[in-house]
């Protein structure tokens, strides 16, 4: 069997799935939810035929009373559970910072008008269980986030199969947002230096000069004012900041090597309160400093794309 031939079924069932999807800002409509039969819906319903069939062979009132009770109360069943699902409403709140090997930490606000029971959210792999007794909750679902770039978030699949597990009611939400994920962070020689350096202390004692109402009381010096008798205020000055670059080509190893050691000392020199820059090929971040400056230049690492071997040459 070729490869084509193999992965035909699951191309055609995965547009199936987001032909049917839902919208994730609406509650879930009635055309929009689908009933399976659990297996042990099918043992339910194969006993049922089978009493009806022992009640006919044998005219036993009694396995016709059993037969039908059992039809009705999974009929009844059926419609909980699809009651369960019914007008559900998904709201999303995105993760702040996703970096590479870790997990995007996908918050769900889920609403129902009214009560519901055990639902489940599945989505590449993770799993969340949620019970609303309020009409209301919140849980987190976490995505694994293999590989830096731009990744859309997959197909959330919601179901129940409250309360006897007899059906699957279940239904595909469309999730049009998309995540950012930073770089897998790699501290190299050059970040632990920096790291472990003079120079990194808040502040270095200057001297003492004479204490004015005001003062913090943690840096007056009262051994001095025990000796004396002036009171006097410890003062420190603040080192210089290292004002630098950051440079791709100044890293070592392949691509995504560099963006990660690239990562790993935008945060050690913005935890340090230096100026940096960032130089990638065909990007130039200026120098900056703060929060602003780490957000952009890790966007500008978790979006970059290596230039074609003819671009570099040109």
């Amino acid at each position: 069997m070729s490869i084509a031939s193999a992965t035909w079924p699951r191309a055609f069932l995965d547009r199936w799935r987001r032909r049917s999807a839902a919208s994730l800002a609406l509650p879930l409509p009635q055309r929009r939810l689908f009933l399976l039969p659990t297996r042990f819906g099918l043992g339910w319903a194969m006993l049922v035929v089978v009493l009806l069939l022992f009640g006919i062979n044998y005219q036993n009132t009694l396995a016709y009373i059993l037969a039908f009770w059992l039809f009705s109360l999974g009929v009844v069943v059926l419609l909980r559970t699809w009651r369960n699902l019914l007008g559900v409403r998904v709201a999303l709140r995105l993760p702040e910072e996703v970096f590479a090997g870790g997990e995007a930490r996908l918050g769900l606000v889920v609403e129902g008008r009214r009560p519901r029971t055990a639902l489940e959210f599945h989505a590449a792999g993770a799993s969340l269980r949620l019970d609303l007794p309020r009409g209301r909750g919140e849980g987190v679902l976490a995505l694994p986030a293999p590989r830096r770039g731009i990744q859309p978030l997959p197909l959330l699949r919601i179901e129940t199969r409250w309360p006897l597990g007899l059906v699957r009611a279940l239904a595909w939400l469309d999730v049009a947002d998309e995540i950012l994920v930073y770089p897998r962070p790699l501290d190299d020689e050059e970040t632990l230096h920096r790291l472990s350096g003079p120079g990194l202390e808040a502040s270095d004692f200057a001297g003492l000069r004479r204490a004015e109402p005001g003062d913090n009381l943690a840096r007056l010096a009262w051994k001095q004012w025990s000796r004396t008798g002036v009171l006097a205020t410890k003062v420190f000055s603040v080192p210089p900041r290292q004002q630098l670059w950051l440079d791709y080509d100044a890293c070592r190893g392949d691509v995504e090597r560099r963006l990660s050691v690239l990562c790993g000392r935008v945060l050690a020199h913005h935890r340090a309160g230096d100026r940096y820059g960032l130089r990638l090929p065909g990007l130039t971040l200026a120098q900056g400093e703060g929060a602003r400056q780490r957000r952009l230049a890790l966007d500008a690492l978790a979006r970059f794309r290596p230039p074609a071997p003819g671009e570099m040459s040109s």
